[in-house]
């Protein structure tokens, strides 16, 4: 295997099984990727050579000893920076927390390590994940790897750009309202957000706590099953952890069968507003599907459209209350106002909050606040949980009549750096079709179904199931993965603009 970075996960773990390939010879390839693109593409905030190629050769020296490992020992990951590393720095991309290095690992990280996987570092973000471009970086804006002239999506840009410019064959991202799906459909790749409680909150730095999850960023349906099955389960330190076994994704992923699946097409979510190209592309893979032996069904759900809304009342409520803790006297930036020879507490907390943070995370603590306040909760934060429950209903009945639904997981391809990002309410309709899912807790996956006319560029398809039956994403998204590839001739990340490695 000579080109070790252009290969999948799953392929790379066959081959250190096999003690063809050694997880040093893999992950320093990975480092020196980074290396030559990254001053391009700025997927990555940080990157530790040196963790990763220690945990590397303790790995091939496990391995050497006859030890059976878990199946992804030795690949290398990025983790999005808003995942608590112990030793690492994280920031959540912001300043607020620039320099913070945690002394805990969050439960997926424990259990990245455990499987012996090497971190090669910490991948960038919209700030606090607040945005859907990585533009809201307070450490500048991450560049998609099919065109740096445009955005990877947010707010896991970062972990996204990492997979798809082959600095990293696995990441890590979370997604709040579409921040792993929304980024793998402009990046051509894959993308999961498990059912929510599926995998442990426990050391992601929260953003809204009924609506963040953690999930796999990866190339293929099956590097992510594999990576969902190793990062879920259950963990006593998340109150709202799922106490059940990960469903059988990696089994779903191989089989791939859709033949006799009923396949809802969301009447409210399926063209209206989206790009001609992305329209087409979805058009194409419902006949696949139907070609495949799925029968597609159109389904109504009309709360969708308010969904929008809604998330935008409640999360900015979440986190108006999670990000009152970045106070200035624990951790973190401290500033004291200017002039002022002994300032309160009051003045150095208001001095800190106005510079470490950026006007897309003030933004939204603002309208949250005033959401929440005395005369308005009922009328804005009630009324959208009201329509959070109309929402969930809507799902309950959809699965009642189809196994799985379906939607272009984005409205566009990827747009130009700054075209939205003075005109919050376009940057917020990116994710208006994967809003829902989160506000529901069912799960989600978004798999690259082919490229826009208008400007060859990565479009997907957003495949979503009942809540606790992600196998179903894995079991869709496999067949048609498979059925793509064999009219393309080959996967589409292998079609991606090759960078100009120069440092």
């Amino acid at each position: 295997m000579t080109d070790i970075i252009h290969t999948s996960a799953a392929d790379l773990a066959d081959a250190l099984a096999a003690k063809q390939l050694s997880s040093v010879e893999v992950t320093q390839a990975h480092l020196d990727r980074i290396a030559a693109v990254d001053g391009a593409v700025h997927a990555f905030l940080h990157v530790d050579a040196e963790g990763a190629l220690a945990t590397a050769r303790a790995i091939d020296d496990r391995r050497a000893a006859g030890e059976t490992l878990p199946a992804l020992a030795g690949v290398p990951i990025a983790v999005k920076d808003v995942v608590a590393t112990q030793g690492l720095p994280t920031t959540a991309g912001s300043k607020i927390l620039q320099g913070w290095i945690p002394p805990y690992d969050a439960t997926l990280v424990t259990r990245l390590k455990a499987a012996g996987m090497p971190i090669l570092g910490k991948t960038n973000m919209d700030e606090f994940a607040m945005g859907s471009s990585t533009e809201h970086s307070a450490y500048g804006p991450t560049h998609n790897p099919w065109d740096l002239e445009r955005i990877p999506g947010g707010s896991g840009g970062g972990s996204s750009a990492a997979v798809a410019a082959f600095e990293a064959p696995l990441a890590i991202g979370t997604d709040t309202g579409g921040s792993i799906r929304q980024p793998a459909a402009v990046t051509g790749t894959v993308g999961t957000k498990p059912t929510y409680g599926g995998v442990s909150r426990f050391g992601l730095i929260a953003l809204a706590s009924s609506l963040d999850q953690a999930g796999p960023c990866t190339r293929s349906v099956l590097d992510a099953a594999l990576l969902h099955e190793l990062i879920g389960g259950h963990d006593p330190m998340d109150s709202t952890s799922i106490d059940a076994p990960v469903p059988p994704v990696v089994e779903a992923a191989r089989r791939g069968d859709v033949k006799g699946l009923r396949v809802g097409v969301i009447t409210e979510v399926s063209g209206k507003g989206f790009q001609a190209g992305v329209r087409a592309r979805f058009t194409e893979s419902l006949d696949l599907l139907a070609e495949l032996g799925a029968e597609i069904v159109e389904v109504s759900c009309p709360s969708f459209e308010k969904g929008l809304a809604a998330y935008y009342l409640i999360l900015p409520s979440e986190a108006s209350s999670n990000l009152a803790k970045f106070d200035a006297m624990r951790y973190g930036l401290r500033v004291g106002p200017e002039g002022v020879v002994a300032p309160s507490a009051e003045q150095v907390m208001a001095a800190t909050r106005d510079a470490g943070f950026g006007d897309e995370v003030k933004r939204r603590i603002i309208l949250g606040t005033y959401a929440l306040s005395s005369g308005y909760y009922d009328a804005y934060y009630g009324q959208a949980q009201k329509v959070r429950t109309l929402i969930a209903r809507d799902f309950a009945a959809a699965f009642e009549q189809v196994d799985v639904l379906v939607t272009p997981t984005a409205p566009t391809t990827a747009f130009k750096l700054g075209e939205k990002l003075d005109d919050p309410m376009a940057m917020y309709l990116n994710d208006v079709a994967t809003i829902p899912a989160n506000l529901a807790g069912v799960p989600g996956i978004s798999i690259p179904n082919g490229l826009a006319d208008e400007d060859g560029l990565p479009s997907g398809l957003q495949i979503l199931a009942p809540a606790t039956r992600d196998e179903r994403l894995y079991q869709v998204g496999g067949a048609l993965e498979r059925a793509l590839e064999a009219q393309w001739g080959a996967p589409l990340w292998t079609k991606a603009p090759r960078l100009e490695e120069s440092r």
